[in-house]
């Protein structure tokens, strides 16, 4: 690995902290917080401000992730975000961390060139935006299905040498022992683009295998109660369309998630709202609240605004009724871009459950038939 940002994005970086005052060695243990003490305890030290911080951002940018499968540059960045307010620096920090969780996370590029509208009308934004109360029960329930899934790297049958520590992702149940998440999140593989690493069909079953997804992580205390659920392995997977299917060794004892019944459809004056699940970073779980409108979807593709980082590949995309829509598979960030108030937002996409199903139904109609009865049961 050369490093997740160039030497000329790492200046960048740099001169944007210096620029906002994070040099200052007053505020370096802010920006470390979350990362582990032992390596922070390896990094160089040195006498100028400047200096220690281009030596900290180039001994990190060479590291893919810890033992604890934590990505200290994104960790580092995602701090120093928190620490700024000042839109041109923050402009810098805001776009290197999406470009190094992006990364870190194995998320393909999502092509561009999206024609995008020069701004949210009004009365999108000022829409009676109530639900009913049950929405927050659905949810809940919603939530139970949704598990942390930790994937070990493996090369030629063997851990991946070096850096082979686990890559973190999202996944949920489809049904009862069936867990999907994203293809490149059981690929684990850092990197983005058309010539991303690729694991070998041996040792992207081997992966799977060795694979466990923490149900009920809904919170980062140390005496959290989890299940974990170890996986039997993959049944099913496609990188373009992105998807995979494991079977867990043993059924986690929770309903799965309900597709809905067709793709979603929006009009050029009507927008919806989706909820997302996830784990963001490998941590515990969160949920993006119907402040996530859709824009724009066709037979393959829902794209939307809503808020996810690194380890969010693989959530549902779920509408009001918690009924899964779509897989999130990545982010794409976009410029001048008006969505309530703001001059800069992003761009998700999610693969149409619709056809990953019809993907299935084609080529292992085993796995779709199982599918489609646990769907059919209340």
């Amino acid at each position: 690995m050369t490093g997740y940002l160039s030497p000329d994005e790492v200046r960048r970086v740099l001169d944007a902290a210096v620029e906002t005052g994070l040099a200052d060695p007053a505020v370096r243990p802010l920006l470390f917080d979350g990362i582990m003490p032992r390596y922070r305890g390896t990094l160089p030290l040195h006498p100028a401000p400047g200096r220690q911080v281009h030596s900290d951002l180039n001994e990190m940018n060479r590291v893919e992730r810890l033992v604890d499968g934590s990505v200290p540059l994104e960790i580092w960045l995602r701090n120093a975000v928190a620490e700024t307010t000042e839109a041109g620096p923050l402009t810098v920090l805001q776009r290197a961390l999406d470009e190094v969780a992006r990364a870190a996370g194995g998320e393909p590029d999502v092509p561009g060139g999206l024609p995008l509208p020069g701004e949210i009308k009004e009365e999108i934004i000022h829409r009676d935006d109530t639900v009913p109360i049950g929405f927050l029960r659905g949810g809940a329930l919603a939530g139970a299905a949704v598990a942390r899934i930790k994937v070990p790297p493996y090369e030629g049958g063997a851990p991946l040498q070096p850096n082979g520590f686990p890559h973190s992702g999202t996944g949920w149940l489809i049904a009862p022992d069936l867990l999907i998440t994203n293809h490149h999140v059981v690929n684990a593989r850092a990197g983005t683009g058309a010539g991303r690493p690729m694991a070998g069909p041996e040792d992207l079953r081997l992966q799977a295998r060795r694979s466990t997804a923490r149900f009920d992580f809904d919170a980062d205390a140390d005496d959290t109660e989890t299940v974990e659920a170890a996986v039997a392995e993959l049944v099913a997977a496609d990188p373009a369309l992105d998807y995979a299917v494991l079977r867990l060794a043993d059924r986690p004892g929770r309903p799965a998630l309900k597709l809905a019944e067709r793709p979603l459809t929006v009009t050029g004056d009507s927008y919806v709202a989706v909820n997302i699940i996830q784990h963001p970073g490998g941590r515990s779980k969160r949920v993006a609240l119907r402040n996530n409108l859709v824009y724009q979807a066709d037979e393959h593709d829902v794209r939307y605004f809503t808020d996810t980082r690194g380890g969010s590949s693989g959530s549902p995309v779920c509408t009001d009724d918690w009924k899964v829509v779509a897989l999130h598979r990545g982010t794409r960030r976009v410029e001048n871009v008006l969505f309530q108030g703001r001059t800069t937002a992003f761009v998700n996409v999610g693969t149409q459950m619709r056809s990953v199903l019809r993907h299935l139904e084609a080529t292992i109609p085993g796995v779709h038939a199982e599918i489609q009865q646990a769907q059919a049961t209340p």
